[in-house]
């Protein structure tokens, strides 16, 4: 049944997105933040350089182009009457949640009502009738009544909108026209725990109600590993997959599962270096995306070939199935891993908080707290999102992939033996940042730690303490998995040298010579975080 679907309905593989993890500047952006003129002419060159099947066309966090559909074909014609969108590619809108962004939930009435402006103009540009826009993504879904509510919103508040009486006999729909698609496929995007342990719950009463011939599923990876630390995220979307595995058995509806990577091993390992170990670690997903980084940090044909060849393996097998036995011991395993990193990272905060306006921002997003913005919490710290705050403890010289690792001392035979199973690269993705911790920053911040602590404004005995933590953290990774830990090689302690001159810099409170260093060594590692 999935593979008629598929046939029917062409099922993307790959989903170029707009988040900011790049280190370098495309050559054709007119400046560091990518937004305006440059977001649409990045989708194109997704689409007709890179290969990419699907753009996300993101108003989460940031201000978004409503009128992409007509820039992209106005701009483009000759390719876009060759990929016909929304047929051949895709544009998919990520939405604010309203649950979230309250300040900006109405952004939602206009990107909505946008989608059947953008049919209009695709179906005079075709010359026919055609559909360019008709999924929308929402972020933070944690129940079925998010994804209801908004399948609900368009057809009640925009498709119905055509009924409406104007007086005189005139209706809306006689007005402005008939209002198409008459539906939209919610695609929910799922980030937390709770609601990754119960993504086939979430599912069931909108399969129920919509009755969808299909459902496309986002499982996050990037807000897990923030949240709960590395080996937790891999854990929640592997238990996550398999329940999506197991509904589509019991009700017989294909799912279509995305999962949002990028290319540090911190939020999902996918690079042109790491190809085959990340279709071996998420067999049964569908979709990936294809994040600013691995689009401008790495060699255009080298993303070439990686996007061809994701487009055409992906989705490399079914997705494991995790019985209830196993499934409660990785759950038991992973509460140890979740509590380590979650106390570490909230006793570093204030460090990281203040290098972190250290980091460049790349796309024009509300990342501060406040009334336009949200940040993100672990435990009881207030953090930045994920990219900075990987970025941050890279440019520290401590991997965050490291965090919590020494909590696999408390696991048992069975636990360890369960999660070494599910969490197949664990030695190699700990293995590919390795040669990124430096031995040179760790005993500065530890020689120094009352300079540093003063620095970043926090107690100083609450760093010290952290910092001890950290190393118990890397003794386990050597002792467990045998890795050497620190430079390797010549371009490793070149990167090493970059973050010393960066720490300095910091203590110092040289702020421009900081950032500059930051960013030489994020180009080397090719990712911000």
């Amino acid at each position: 049944m999935a593979k008629k679907m598929v046939e029917e309905r062409r099922i993307p593989r790959t989903m170029s997105t707009q988040h900011p993890d790049n280190a370098s500047i495309p050559g054709w952006c007119s400046q560091e933040l990518i937004q305006g003129e440059d977001e649409v002419y990045e989708a194109y060159f997704a689409y007709s350089i890179l290969g990419c099947q699907e753009v996300m066309w993101d108003a989460e966090g940031k201000d978004v182009d409503t009128r992409v559909m007509r820039k992209l074909l106005a701009s483009h014609p000759h390719y876009f009457k060759k990929k016909i969108i929304g047929k051949d590619i895709f544009l998919t809108y990520r939405i604010p949640n309203p649950n979230v962004e309250f300040a900006e939930r109405k952004i939602i009435i206009e990107t909505m009502a946008n989608i059947p402006v953008g049919c209009d103009i695709a179906s005079a540009f075709y010359k026919r009738e055609v559909t360019p826009i008709f999924e929308v993504i929402l972020p933070f879904t944690t129940s079925s009544r998010d994804i209801i509510g908004l399948y609900n919103y368009y057809r009640k508040g925009i498709v119905d909108i055509e009924n409406v009486s104007l007086g005189n006999t005139l209706s809306v729909g006689q007005w402005l026209g008939r209002i198409r698609p008459d539906r939209i496929e919610v695609i929910p995007l799922i980030e937390d725990m709770d609601s990754l342990l119960r993504a086939d719950t979430i599912l069931k009463p909108y399969v129920d109600v919509v009755r969808p011939r299909y459902v496309r599923v986002f499982l996050a990876r990037s807000d897990p590993a923030l949240n709960y630390g590395l080996i937790s995220a891999v854990i929640l979307n592997k238990l996550a997959l398999s329940k999506l595995r197991s509904l589509e058995e019991n009700r017989g509806l294909p799912i279509y599962p995305i999962i949002g990577v990028g290319s540090m091993p911190f939020r999902g390992h996918l690079s042109p270096d790491s190809l085959q170990g990340f279709l071996e670690e998420y067999r049964g997903v569908y979709t990936v995306t294809v994040q600013s980084a691995l689009k401008f940090d790495y060699p255009k044909e080298r993303v070439k070939r990686l996007v061809k060849a994701l487009n055409e393996k992906l989705p490399c097998g079914k997705q494991v199935l995790i019985d209830s036995e196993e499934e409660r011991l990785l759950l038991e395993g992973m509460k140890k891993f979740k509590i380590r990193y979650q106390q570490t990272t909230e006793n570093l905060a204030p460090l990281i908080n203040s290098v972190a306006i250290h980091v460049p921002e790349r796309r024009a997003r509300m990342l501060h707290i406040g009334l336009y913005g949200y940040s993100r919490k672990v435990g009881k710290a207030i953090l930045p999102r994920a990219i900075p705050f990987a970025t941050v403890l890279y440019s520290l010289g401590i991997p965050p992939e490291f965090i919590g690792f020494a909590a696999s001392d408390c696991l048992d035979d069975d636990e360890w033996e369960v999660l070494r199973k599910y969490y197949v690269n664990m030695e190699s993705d700990l293995k590919a940042v390795a040669g990124y911790t430096s031995w040179q920053n760790i005993n500065t911040l530890m020689n120094r730690y009352k300079k540093v602590a003063d620095t970043a404004r926090m107690k100083r005995e609450r760093l010290k303490m952290s910092l001890c933590s950290l190393m118990e953290d890397l003794n386990a990774v050597n002792e467990r998995l045998r890795i050497k830990i620190g430079p390797n090689n010549l371009t490793e302690r070149e990167y090493e040298n970059t973050i010393c001159n960066f720490l300095i810099a910091y203590i110092k409170r040289e702020e421009k010579k900081a950032k500059r260093h930051l960013v030489e060594a994020a180009k080397i590692r090719r990712s911000l975080g």
